[in-house]
């Protein structure tokens, strides 16, 4: 576990992006994958678009409803 503010950088901050797209990939959410590391939505966020992760969409799976 990372303290929230200590500074990531370099060798250390590619590593940690690798693993977080690792189980962002297996299908963890942003907030959970945050949790685990001790930092920020937004900071896990940041770190996930850097490595050039593809986002999910918002939402989880929606009900397909029939009209009756």
């Amino acid at each position: 576990m990372l303290g929230s503010r200590a500074h990531v950088t370099g060798p250390a901050r590619l590593r940690l992006g690798a693993e977080l797209k690792k189980a962002y990939g297996r299908g963890v959410s942003i907030r959970t994958l945050a949790d685990g590391c001790g930092r920020s939505y937004g900071f896990v966020h940041r770190l996930l678009a850097e490595t050039g992760t593809v986002m999910r969409t918002r939402g989880g799976v929606k009900s397909r409803r029939t009209a009756r």
